[in-house]
């Protein structure tokens, strides 16, 4: 392969950049429709412990397993027998999910970019009519962000073609803009800072849906699932692992990143909150924007809508590395269809990107209808959903090593222990919390069973290559 091997920078900005995405930018004001100021900070708090635990379990099977490389799909692999049915399909179902949830996120980032692209671009806002026949009303507005969109995933499709360490490289340089862009954020916004903003701390939200008033542990649980959206892409590193030049800067580069994503998080969302009453907050479609206008005027807006188009670039390269990454890996163990297989003279798996970025940009059809819309916002949250089964995987995995002894004994393995543990529970806890709603599980049942009609084709080729 002719890519470098990626280092410790090029995987914690892999690792940031795909975490710091459309998240930070729109969370604030839904955290606060659905939990007040205590809430939404314990939320962060609990979300950010979860991860951290899942991180561990993640660097440490980087270190004790490294000869798994290529994500999580391996450890569903080789929690059964080596070479049997059970390993083949679970490995592959894992394999199929995180596609799925991947390429859906490379939507959400992309049409976010649109959005904050129309702070330069008013045009972008227009609601002029352009046609209104066979159930479709087509605006100015979603046509050119429907344009604008596939520009970008086809521009950033050639920059990945041309090398997976060229495109890590630009992702770092986004990074470092991005984190340095919150950096001044979070001190601008010092100066309009408002403990009033937060008070009452702790307070009853009513559920729009039901008219029920939801006390602070049922905040914590309708939060749950959009903060953990947020920290999606920590596994980015070990993904990428294979690419590595040493297995510790898997490890090291997974908790870095993290925890510089966790203290940018909190710190926004509580100097939004304290820069913007929370009616305002709840009810504002571009909160970091309204919060930095309130600080320096309109120019605050321009500024961190250049910062939010350089973030959304960087996290949207990111997103596209590992939503092809993916699928090759697997290819490459066996654990999903061969057509993903071919590289490119650069060492880039250039089928399983063209594939891949295909079926993104047939989700992103969403922006040219409502209905399309609507459905399209569904699929956001089946697919943070569907990014709990490798997390939940993979802490089985952990476990099993325990038992077998991989982690050897004492105080190493109790800890261990505990670690998996943890980030099984907390894996299970959001599951149970994101699917209160008995529709959204069914369809995230539906779009991981609809991977279930490629499985006889990847059995039959396990079984050829056996013989």
């Amino acid at each position: 392969m002719s890519n470098k091997p990626l280092g410790f920078w090029i995987l914690t900005a892999l690792v940031v950049g795909n975490m710091v995405g459309s998240g930070i930018f729109m969370l604030p004001s839904d955290l606060a429709q659905a939990a007040s100021p205590g809430g939404v900070l314990f939320t962060w708090i609990l979300t950010g412990i979860g991860v951290l635990f899942i991180a561990f379990i993640f660097g440490n099977l980087a270190m004790t397993k490294p000869k798994l490389t290529g994500g999580p799909q391996m450890y569903a692999q080789a929690i059964f027998p080596e070479g049997s049915k059970s390993a083949i399909l679970s490995g592959y179902l894992v394999s199929w999910g995180y596609w799925v949830a991947d390429f859906a996120g490379n939507v959400a980032v992309i049409t976010s970019f649109a959005g904050y692209l129309s702070t330069f671009f008013p045009i972008l806002n227009s609601e002029a009519l352009i046609t209104d026949h066979f159930g479709l009303h087509l605006t100015v507005e979603r046509l050119l962000t429907f344009l604008v969109c596939s520009a970008l995933l086809w521009g950033l499709h050639g920059l990945v073609l041309n090398g997976v360490d060229s495109a890590g490289k630009v992702n770092v340089i986004a990074t470092f803009a991005k984190v340095g862009g919150f950096i001044l954020f979070i001190v601008a916004t010092l100066f309009a800072f408002q403990a009033s903003h937060l008070v009452p701390f702790i307070e009853p939200k009513v559920d729009p849906a039901t008219g029920e008033s939801v006390g602070l542990l049922g905040q914590i649980n309708h939060a749950a699932l959009s903060t953990l959206w947020a920290f999606v892409g920590v596994e980015s590193a070990v993904v990428f692992s294979s690419r590595a030049k040493r297995s510790v800067d898997v490890k090291r580069a997974t908790i870095a990143g993290l925890l510089i994503t966790t203290a940018l998080y909190i710190l926004i969302t509580l100097l939004v909150m304290g820069s913007l009453k929370q009616s305002a907050l709840a009810a504002s479609s571009k909160p970091l924007v309204d919060a930095l206008t309130a600080v320096i005027g309109g120019a605050g807006g321009y500024l961190l809508g250049l910062l939010a188009i350089i973030c959304l670039v960087g996290s949207a390269l990111g997103w596209i590395l590992l939503s092809a990454e993916v699928p090759y890996q697997s290819a490459k163990n066996g654990l999903f269809m061969k057509a993903f297989l071919k590289e490119n003279k650069n060492g880039t798996p250039s089928k399983s990107l063209t594939i891949t970025n295909v079926a993104t940009q047939i989700l992103l059809l969403s922006t040219v209808s409502n209905s399309i819309a609507e459905a399209f916002s569904f699929v956001i949250t089946i697919a943070t959903l569907a990014y709990l089964l490798p997390y939940l995987v993979t802490a089985i995995f952990q476990l099993k090593c325990v038992l077998d002894g991989s982690y050897g004994k004492g105080r190493k393995r109790t800890w261990n222990a505990f670690v998996g543990v943890v980030g099984f529970v907390y894996s299970v806890y959001v599951v149970i919390a994101g699917t209160s709603d008995l529709s959204t599980f069914l369809w995230g049942v539906f779009f991981i069973g609809f991977g279930i009609v490629f499985s006889p084709f990847i059995l039959k080729a396990s079984v050829r290559k056996t013989h």
